[in-house]
């Protein structure tokens, strides 16, 4: 075997005038003449090159690929390779970029209507920054190349995205490729896109020497070149009767993408259509673009966009609040979503609109009023915050991706067959759950075929709030089905007598869905999950250090396939949006992460998260698994703007994420 490394460029922007390299015989090296077909890394838009050609955007750009038999020979290899640059300015402010990977607009009835009915007219600009995924392994994969074939092992959230890229790269037939997702140490999206790059990397190397090779980021390399959440710069004004209700709502959203489009068109299109927040508003203008800038490229990461537009908007509800001299619970009580209410791109809802009852609750278990008249004029504070997610991907995502699973007999129960991965969130163990209840067979008696493209279908990625809800689905009636086949008889009687067999169902939109995709309106998603967070925070009166010492976090999921899971991905979640709020600060200089080390880019630990307490209630979904929605992403959608909404109850005035210390030294009010 061989190990791998990348030779990237050091500048944000120019072209690759010579290359020099310094390396004995014994290297191998790679560049965009040794792919053996298309030189992009296939996602949505082909404008991302494997390995620069000449043209360079960022500088964690990958230019060359060395592969030795010692990995400790490849250790500052990048010293010994050096390009000569026709250098061009770069461009880092999104603001004035020339260049939008995407445009989305939202219009619902009359926004100058809206506007005119207004008594009250109040503006708010919002801004949040990147936020690094920081899973425990970080992104590695080992190519096997074979006569005419390759095939990868990697961590990663979604083989048939590695699979198609593959495909792309190397110009051999989709059964030529094959991809086998290894135990996964993490992902909250950062596994979602960037290990297509890293596994054509080493496809690459593998094809070339006819060996197999191994290629794992170290800890900086892995910070410094993969994507993050994009930085988001959200603008509000809102219209308002003076006894709160909602008029009109403008909302403008500009998200920086960095060099390359990779996912930032979802990503915005998930930002856009939750930018209004869980609010009844006849009068609805949002305006969506993302633009390039000259950094690494931004990408998935948990939340898809909604963690930034409800941050603006949630924040926004309590400056709104405050001007009409309104109690922020009653502002959301008096334009909360409710059933039979239409969302911004006039969906109506059914009866699981939950935004009140999660409002209620939160508030009643935190004792939010009596603490916030008790706490004025203190240091310390309360906020709360109410939001909602879309499960599963946006409009006829799932339409278009045509979701397979399937489940074959054995003589002991059943093998599930998807491509959805573990990454420690509980997948394995919930879609088992779904099956063997619905088999009426021990838990077990189940066993889950570890994701390979040769061996399982497309169920589609492992994103979007949907595993659970689409793939869990699917699966329910392919066991239902099969309990039907089986009838009086066991697994075991039936694999006697008539042997093994398989049951495959792919995805099916509910009637009465309906999306136009020009427009931007309709049914954006089958169902909702809905949460309100309560924080309640300490602020230090000398060093300005935040401590925030409780969270109420109440969701409304559907149905809990397994209660202790869906609780720890609340908490998980609410724990994350955390540092969202106050520590995780990507520090960018000349477009290159400058903290890219665990020394100074500081995520909350166990030691640091509060008593999180947790509250679901129940309201099944008829679509989804037993009445499951999704739970992974809806988390972190709250607790950064119950933060900030806490420390305006403590004085300050904060409208951009992070709140460091040094920003709220400046914000006092």
């Amino acid at each position: 075997m061989l190990f791998g490394a990348t030779i990237r460029a050091t500048i944000p922007r120019g072209e690759i005038v010579n290359t020099h390299i310094d390396l004995s015989p014994d290297y191998i090296v790679a560049d965009y003449r040794d792919i053996p077909g298309k030189n992009y890394v296939a996602l949505l838009d082909p404008d991302q090159p494997c390995l620069a050609e000449r043209e360079v955007r960022h500088v964690a750009e990958p230019v060359l690929l060395v592969a030795h038999a010692d990995r400790r020979a490849l250790f500052g290899i990048d010293e010994q390779v050096r390009f000569d640059y026709r250098e061009l300015a770069p461009n880092y402010d999104p603001e004035t970029s020339e260049t939008c990977f995407k445009q989305i607009a939202i219009d619902k009835g009359d926004i100058e209507r809206g506007f005119r009915d207004a008594e009250v007219v109040v503006d708010g600009e919002y801004r949040t920054s990147h936020q690094e995924q920081l899973y425990i392994e970080t992104n590695g994969v080992i190519a096997v190349p074979g006569d005419g074939q390759i095939t990868v092992y990697g961590s990663l959230q979604c083989p048939y995205y590695v699979h198609k890229a593959l495909v792309v790269l190397t110009g051999f037939t989709p059964d030529r490729v094959r991809v086998i997702q290894t135990e996964t140490g993490g992902g909250f999206g950062g596994k979602e896109e960037y290990p297509s790059m890293l596994a054509c990397h080493a496809a690459i190397l593998a094809i070339k020497t006819g060996k197999p090779v191994k290629m794992i980021y170290d800890r900086v390399e892995d910070l410094l070149a993969t994507t993050k959440r994009h930085p988001a710069i959200v603008r509000h004004r809102t219209g308002l009767t003076r006894d709160g209700r909602i008029t009109a709502m403008a909302v403008d959203v500009l998200m920086d993408g960095g060099a390359y489009a990779t996912l930032s068109a979802v990503v915005l299109s998930r930002g856009v259509i939750h930018a209004a927040g869980p609010y009844r508003c006849d009068h609805i203008r949002i305006r969506g673009r993302a633009m390039m800038t000259h950094t690494p490229p931004n990408g998935a990461f948990r939340g898809f966009g909604a963690p930034q537009t409800q941050f603006a908007v949630e924040a926004h509800m309590d400056r709104v609040a405050e001007a009409l001299g309104i109690d922020p619970v009653r502002l959301r009580e008096v334009n909360a979503l409710r059933p039979g209410d239409s969302t911004a791109t006039g969906q109506k809802l059914g009866k699981d609109a939950s935004a009140l009852p999660v409002l209620r609750e939160a508030v009643k278990r935190s004792g939010f009023r009596r603490k916030r008249r008790e706490w004025k004029g203190t240091n310390r504070g309360i906020g709360l915050s109410l939001f909602f997610h879309g499960s599963g991907f946006t409009g006829a995502g799932e339409v278009k991706l045509a979701s397979k699973a399937s489940l074959e007999l054995t003589r002991s129960g059943a093998r599930i067959l998807v491509a959805s991965t573990e990454i420690g969130q509980g997948t394995t163990t919930m879609l088992a759950q779904i099956v063997a209840d619905a088999l009426e067979l021990p838990f077990a008696a189940i066993e889950v075929q570890q994701p390979d493209t040769d061996v399982v279908p497309d169920s589609g990625p492992t994103v979007a709030s949907r595993t659970c809800m689409i793939v869990g689905k699917l699966l329910e009636r392919c066991a239902r089905d099969m309990r039907r086949k089986l009838g009086a008889l066991t697994p075991a009687q039936y694999f006697t007598r008539h042997g093994a067999f398989t049951v495959t169902k792919q995805y099916e939109p509910p009637a009465g869905l309906a999306w136009d995709d020009q427009r931007y309106s309709g049914d954006a998603y089958g169902s909702y999950a809905w949460g309100c967070n309560v924080v309640e925070i300490e602020v230090d009166p000398v060093t300005f250090e935040v401590t925030p010492t409780h969270v109420t976090a109440v969701a409304e999921i559907g149905k809990a396939i397994h209660p202790l899971m869906a609780e720890g991905q609340i908490q998980g979640g609410t724990a994350q949006g955390l540092g969202y709020a106050l520590l995780e600060e990507v520090v960018m200089r000349d477009g290159r992460m400058a903290n890219a080390q665990l020394t100074n880019y500081i995520i909350p630990t166990p030691m640091d998260a509060p008593p999180i307490e947790v509250a679901m209630l129940e309201r099944p979904y008829a679509h989804g698994p037993y009445g499951a929605k999704g739970v992974g992403e809806m988390p972190i959608d709250g607790p950064a703007p119950a933060v900030i909404n806490a420390l305006r109850h403590c004085g300050f005035d904060i409208r951009l994420i992070p709140a460091t210390p040094e920003r709220l030294m400046r914000a006092r009010r």
